[in-house]
């Protein structure tokens, strides 16, 4: 089992079979702390393992959960990620709020914030001719509020073992919205035996799909914020040859 003290939002750590996460801003610590509430809640609607976290004096520990970052492709993995993206979106949203979820105002607020920081920082590193294309990617994001999402997808947070599935870690941009967030690395950017197993068992709509790639484009949009808030040139860098390969 693999653990990284990387994570932006959260350090971690371990302490015997203890995973701990304590949050590295004063404003991520409410969204870690909600965790506890949620998981225990959510775990039994689910048919993959979550952690289920418990209170501590820095912020939140569970069990370990073994397993390491998802690396392989197969369609079996791909069907048993689509049967449980499925079942998270049709969880109750007025309930999972209840539990801890971020309400769709406030989810819905914050990403128009995040947008406008992206409109203000990002869109002026672009060279002119794709200018209009990434400011209309910006006006289409948004706006669906209909179920809870996971909100950051992909391989760092699903954790195999053995070939199965061992557990949906890394819970705390849990909010409601829109659905094709948690689809946009599944269907558009992990390996194509993977995303033909979540197709085959989630069955989005094309109207999903088409949201999941726009999702997917933006993406290196916040890896260049995130470049230019920690003052990292190379992340700038990287982000931004992303933003102009997926426009």
């Amino acid at each position: 089992m693999t653990v990284t003290d990387n994570g932006w939002d959260s350090r971690a750590w371990l302490d015997g079979d203890w995973l701990h996460r304590a949050p590295r801003r004063e404003e991520v610590r409410p969204r870690l702390l909600a965790e506890a509430r949620l998981l225990p809640w959510l775990a039994p609607q689910l048919p993959l393992p979550v952690p289920i976290p418990e209170l501590t004096e820095d912020g939140v520990r569970h069990r370990l959960l073994v397993g390491e970052p998802l690396a392989e492709a197969s369609t079996a993995l791909g069907r048993e990620l689509g049967s449980f993206v499925k079942a998270l979106h049709e969880v109750d949203p007025v309930a999972a709020v209840e539990h801890g979820a971020l309400d769709p105002a406030t989810a819905e607020a914050e990403r128009a914030e995040v947008m406008a920081e992206m409109r203000e920082k990002v869109l002026p590193l672009l060279p002119e001719p794709e200018r209009s294309r990434g400011a209309s990617l910006l006006d289409g994001i948004g706006g669906v509020n209909t179920a809870l999402v996971h909100g950051d997808l992909g391989p760092d947070h699903l954790r195999v073992y053995d070939g199965r599935i061992t557990g949906i870690i890394d819970w705390t941009d849990a909010h409601i919205g829109d659905p094709a967030m948690d689809l946009s690395w599944l269907l558009h950017a992990a390996p194509r035996a993977l995303s033909e197993g979540v197709a085959e068992t989630y069955r989005p709509s094309d109207e999903l799909v088409r949201r999941a790639y726009d999702w997917h484009r933006l993406g290196p949009w916040y890896e260049v914020v995130h470049g230019l808030v920690t003052d990292r040139p190379e992340l700038v860098e990287s982000g931004l040859s992303g933003v102009l390969a997926r426009l």
